[in-house]
């Protein structure tokens, strides 16, 4: 079984059959890719959902959180405890290693299979187009014979003809007895060269025939059996390459098979020391108080014309003189209520608008900064992916072979797309952020309170948390209180303090990043791009002093500039005048 002598006359079809053997190649290798993207999103989303049902660690601010919601904050420690939740802590690690071994399943994928395909198929492609280029070189040179064939049978062709009219005008030209000698004689020796001409051809075409049949019989018995037998391997390799990239696809999965079963035997064993009974008897142990149940209430009889008396054991002795001491009535009752109702005022408060304003300033100042910070490293996520894919471009760009350069540009796209509307966010949240430092007293400030003014004395008081605060105009805030909790704040000449100091000397310069509207008392308008002496600098509450000329100076948030300290600013200073200028 042999192309070259089966399909010696199917030059064209054996070329549409390889570029089709081809395209099936390179359609595996994308199933292949988008097998190991989707093991890669697999793993991350498994990743993602052990880590967001991960216990929180015991920080000191989480461990503040607790306080205040006591009953829906989760910490390691609680997990700790129950046998269940150190089961479900289990379950979480071992899904962690679960998509470990589907990331790895992604990289084997990757290296085995998509990696070597996609060298292979350029090897594949060059191969093909050398014995087709081989083959048309063939075609050509047979096609040129056969053209030298054509010519010169039809030159002999001619040659006959003209030596054939030429014997007819001699014999003509003999037989009239009115030409003269000279005449007859020309036109013999005329037919003679024609004859000479026609026996030239005649043996040139018979030549240029032999040629062409050895010609011929080397084209379709040796050269395009040859082609096509290479061509035929060619094939054939690539029917087995495929082949075994099939069998090497099923092996990644075999060989992670072992580890994913070791992985639910974990959580299998982790449910088998789950123990009901020692669970019942922690939750003993953490919430028993020690206080005996109230006893019967006694009758009072309202007939009678005696003063009325209260059992000892009546759960109404709390509200008394004190001339009795229950063992549970007050103490239960003042426990129980209150607690019962903050933890639906917990309740309430748990969902919060997306600026948390319903939180105290400083409290939102902390959340505010956090998610700020949270987006500032997505963002480092997506300009660190966004690189790492510039650069695999760049490498495609100058190495075709290693992969299609175009295959990146949209994820690059959608990259773009995401810094950008995380940016967006950022100035979002720092808007908001300057908002509430705008407001806030500046650190070195005494502070205006106590800490222990603030905490709530009753429901009514808790929930004034939750209440926007007023911008006071020297910076510090009020807020509204309930009628059972009135807090003054003493006046003070804080902002007369500042009438007769002298100007700050320039420490430096800066450069606006962001545009900030400086809507607050002490804070200064800036315009993205505009240059600005700072003549004090960030001393840990997030804001930077500035000047604009001599009458216009406030403060900027410091994430909206780009400070230049200078320590001989008198340098900087007259570059600055003229740009102003």
């Amino acid at each position: 079984m042999s192309w070259g002598t089966e399909l010696w006359d199917q030059f064209d079809n054996l070329e549409k059959h390889t570029q089709w053997g081809i395209d099936v190649l390179e359609k595996y290798i994308k199933f292949v890719k988008e097998r190991t993207e989707i093991e890669l999103s697999y793993a991350k989303q498994l990743r993602n959902l052990s880590k967001k049902y991960q216990p929180k660690k015991n920080s000191k601010e989480e461990e503040e959180y607790r306080l205040c919601w006591p009953k829906f904050c989760l910490l390691r420690q609680d997990f700790a405890r129950y046998t269940s939740t150190r089961a479900f802590l289990a379950t979480l690690n071992e899904m962690n290693d679960y998509a470990g071994q589907h990331e790895v399943i992604s990289e084997n994928m990757t290296s085995l299979i998509t990696g070597e395909l996609t060298r292979y198929v350029q090897e594949l492609k060059q191969e093909r187009k050398s014995h087709f280029h081989d083959g048309r070189k063939a075609q050509q040179h047979i096609e040129t014979c056969w053209k030298q064939l054509e010519a010169s049978k039809r030159r002999f062709e001619r040659d006959c003809k003209e030596a054939d009219r030429a014997q007819q005008y001699f014999e003509k030209m003999d037989a009239d007895i009115n030409v003269t000698k000279a005449d007859v004689e020309k036109a013999r020796q005329q037919a003679q060269l024609r004859h000479q001409m026609a026996e030239d051809s005649k043996a040139e075409y018979s030549s240029t025939l032999q040629k062409f049949n050895s010609e011929q019989h080397e084209h379709y018995y040796t050269h395009i059996p040859n082609i096509f037998q290479k061509i035929q391997e060619m094939e054939e390799r690539r029917i087995v390459r495929i082949g075994e990239s099939m069998k090497t696809f099923a092996e990644v999965d075999r060989q992670v098979i072992p580890i994913i079963g070791k992985c639910l035997d974990e959580i299998t064993k982790a449910a088998e020391s789950v123990d009901h009974k020692n669970d019942s008897q922690m939750v003993i142990e953490a919430f028993k108080s020690g206080f005996e149940p109230p006893g019967d209430i006694e009758f009072e009889d309202f007939t009678q014309p005696m003063k009325r008396t209260v059992s000892e054991s009546s759960l109404s002795n709390s509200r008394g003189d004190g001339k009795s001491e229950p063992k549970f009535g007050g103490k239960s009752k003042g426990k129980l209520w209150p607690f019962i109702k903050k933890n639906k005022l917990s309740l309430k408060l748990g969902a919060g608008p997306e600026d948390f304003s319903n939180l105290p300033p400083e409290q939102r100042r902390k959340k505010l900064q956090q998610k700020v910070d949270e987006l500032n490293r997505d963002i480092q996520k997506e300009l660190d992916q966004r690189d790492a894919l510039t650069k695999m471009k760049d490498v495609y760009i100058k190495n075709p072979q290693m992969g299609d350069a175009a295959s990146v540009d949209h994820r690059l796209s959608e990259l773009a797309q995401n810094i950008e509307k995380l940016r967006l966010e950022v100035q979002k949240f720092e808007g908001w952020l300057a908002e509430v430092e705008g407001r806030l007293p500046a650190r070195n400030e005494q502070p205006r309170r106590q800490s222990g003014m603030y905490e709530p004395q009753n429901p009514s008081a808790v929930n004034s948390c939750a209440q926007d605060r007023e911008s006071s105009p020297d910076g510090s805030y009020t807020e509204e209180q309930s009628q059972e909790t009135e807090m003054k704040v003493p006046a003070t000449d804080f902002d007369d303090e500042f009438d007769d100091e002298e100007p700050l000397p320039t420490i430096g310069t800066c450069k606006a990043l962001y545009t900030f509207e400086g809507q607050n008392e002490g804070t200064i308008s800036v315009a993205e791009g505009e240059m600005l002496y700072v003549i004090e600098e960030d001393k840990g509450d997030g804001w930077t002093r500035i000047r604009r000329n001599e009458d216009e100076e406030g403060y900027v948030p410091t994430s909206y500039v780009e400070v230049y300290l200078d320590k001989n600013a008198k340098d900087v200073y007259k570059p600055l005048q003229k740009i102003s200028e």
